[in-house]
């Protein structure tokens, strides 16, 4: 049976990833590349499964995809445990979709313009018509996983699905809670990013015929490369620029959402400063960056931000050690690696 539920990590180890030469993005996706050309195709095949007069809606939503990072996991994981055949594809689609609803009901939250280089959903179409689009979305998603001749996809996608949304809610309830834990944070990204990255993963090795060491461990894998992957992403809306992200910085910001540099900095910080930093994020706006900063370089919270992710790129890296040698699983090491480099694009010290 397929693991969906999420799970809580043990303290992460602190030994650095292997030293090696990182590949480039397109160097690792180079085996998935056929297969994530037919993902993107039948995505957009799904654009026919709406009603005639909301089309327009859903393909704008189905065809701004960015990287495919979690088509991309379907595809090498699948690959790392056996051959990649039809069923990959449909469910890369399955997770896709959701991942896409997802951004769309995002987006309405955090009132965001500006999502892959364009106006988002809602800065198009409005708020209502954006969080009913994001609900056909997810339905179709189910709907295509009730599809597999085995329920235990459709369960698994289900499952994932719930869990990605609960993560969502845990968050929405803790904005601006300046007593939140690191292990509330983490518990949170986990469920609503790591989860996702977790299912495909696990899908991919199932469909592939893994067994269930094997399964295990890319799940493992899945689940802390995507933690490292938003931990970098909440960076990203601290310390990058529009151009870089594709997307409405300061976002988290904006909506009173406390991520690791600012727990990092409320755990250290002085009362005094304490208070300046609950202050700025209890009435955000953007003028307010240069003390932020300020006060979070103060406390060397970039590197701790930078350590984490390490810790979790480390503990993929380990899920990996009992699979075969494959060009996949090679790709699947080199994941760590890029996702290394990007948060080091950051600012923060390698």
């Amino acid at each position: 049976m397929l693991v969906t539920q999420p799970s809580a990590f043990a303290e992460a180890p602190r030994s650095p990833l292997p030293e090696e030469s990182l590949p480039t993005w397109k160097e690792i996706v180079s085996p998935a590349e056929p297969f994530l050309q037919a993902v993107a195709e039948r995505l957009r095949g799904q654009i026919n499964a709406f009603e005639r007069d909301i089309a327009a809606y859903a393909e704008y939503a189905l065809t701004n995809q960015g990287k495919q990072l979690r088509p991309v996991l379907v595809a090498l994981s699948g690959g790392a445990c056996g051959p990649v055949e039809d069923a990959h594809i449909t469910a890369a689609v399955i997770i896709e979709m959701v991942h896409l609803a997802t951004l769309v009901h995002d987006d309405v939250m955090d009132e965001a313009q500006i999502r892959r280089g364009r106006p988002t959903l809602a800065a198009n179409w409005g708020s209502e018509i954006s969080v009913l689009l994001g609900d056909c979305l997810f339905a179709h998603a189910v709907e295509l996983a009730a599809g597999f001749p085995s329920t235990e996809v459709c369960r698994a996608v289900s499952a994932a699905t719930k869990a990605v949304c609960s993560g969502e809610i845990l968050q929405t309830q803790r904005r601006r809670n300046f007593e939140l834990s690191r292990a509330e944070y983490f518990q949170v990204i986990q469920m609503k990013t790591g989860e996702l990255f977790a299912l495909s993963c696990d899908l991919g090795a199932f469909l592939s015929g893994a067994g269930a060491l094997q399964r295990s461990a890319l799940r493992q894998y899945g689940l802390a490369i995507g933690t490292a992957y938003q931990v970098y992403d909440d960076c990203l809306d601290l310390y990058g620029s529009e151009s870089l992200a594709g997307k409405s910085l300061g976002t988290d910001l904006a909506k009173g959402k406390l991520t690791l540099p600012l727990l990092l900095a409320l755990e250290q910080a002085r009362p005094a400063e304490r208070s300046s930093i609950e202050a700025m994020v209890r009435d955000w706006i953007p003028g307010h960056f240069p003390k932020l900063h300020h006060l979070l370089d103060r406390y060397q919270t970039r590197e701790g931000s930078r350590q984490a992710v390490q810790d979790y790129l480390s503990m993929a890296g380990d899920a990996l050690g009992g699979l075969p040698d494959s060009i996949c699983r090679r790709s699947l090491a080199g994941l760590c690696g890029y996702l290394s480099r990007q948060t080091a694009a950051l600012g923060i010290p390698a």
